[in-house]
């Protein structure tokens, strides 16, 4: 892949070892119909498979990150019509979950309903204060998918998902790193640079690791005595790797870490 790939719906772009990949229907403000969902689900699997990749930003094109699902292109339809869709869907969050590379979101301007799921599948979302979040699943008399109600609940609790779900009311992304739905809030326009910075940051560390938390917090909740035994078994396996060795090793030497190196050497 070069440095700069155009896939039609789907931009791809390779910042080093950060794989920036933009939603790129800017003339609906990146709303999602059933081609994108393909796309975008097979660039996530491409930078899952891609050793050279460390980690990866999602966002959008034309100052909107992701305005919901097309209703455009929706009608109404029997079950068995629309399970295939439901499923494309799907796709896009389970490739965003089982990678264990980090995925960071980057968002400006508004991420309704499906954007909003859609940023809330990823380890961790940097916000323009002047991006708007909404799940308006309810205004076409939905009630969401694409995983939010796991991760919604997850990020805010509950109680506050249930209204944000019922009522479909906005949140700002100022307010939405005051109530947690958001881990960095910046100025209108520097989403994606910062984006691109903390992705730069969880590159560079242990990836192994990172995989490992991205496991451990993702799914139904443990019983704790369940957690102690993944823990032992995920621990123990990361004490024989290189990247613990050359943790250990750098810290004797008073240098920082080069995490990475053989799975750098593979690429």
């Amino acid at each position: 892949m070069t440095a700069s790939e155009d896939v039609g719906l789907v931009l791809v772009e390779d910042r080093g070892p950060v794989r920036v990949i933009s939603l790129n229907r800017p003339h609906v403000r990146n709303a999602i119909d059933l081609p994108l969902r393909h796309a975008l689900a097979e660039a996530i699997e491409a930078a899952d498979a891609e050793p050279a990749v460390r980690a990866i930003v999602l966002t959008g094109t034309g100052g909107a990150f992701c305005s919901g699902g097309d209703i455009a292109t929706m009608t109404r339809a029997p079950r068995h019509e629309t399970t295939a869709r439901a499923q494309a869907a799907q796709r896009i969050v389970r490739a965003l979950w089982h990678t264990p590379k980090p995925v960071v979101a980057a968002v400006e301007g508004p991420a309704f309903g499906a954007g909003t799921a859609l940023a809330l599948a990823c380890d961790r979302i940097v916000a323009s204060g002047e991006a708007t979040f909404a799940t308006t699943f309810t205004a076409v008399g939905l009630a969401g998918d694409m995983g939010i109600f796991s991760s919604l609940p997850a990020r805010i609790g509950a109680p506050r998902a249930r209204q944000m779900l019922m009522f479909g009311s906005r949140t700002s992304g100022t307010e939405a790193g005051v109530i947690g739905l958001v881990d960095r809030v910046v100025e209108p326009g520097e989403a994606l640079a910062a984006a691109l910075e903390d992705a730069a940051v969880l590159a560079a560390g242990p990836p192994l690791a990172l995989g490992v938390i991205k496991q451990m917090l993702a799914g139904e909740a443990r019983h704790p005595l369940a957690v102690l035994d993944l823990e032992i078994r995920n621990q123990t396996m990361l004490w024989d790797s290189d990247d613990f060795a050359e943790g250990v090793t750098a810290f004797a030497e008073k240098r920082r870490p080069v995490f990475g190196a053989a799975a750098d050497q593979e690429s």
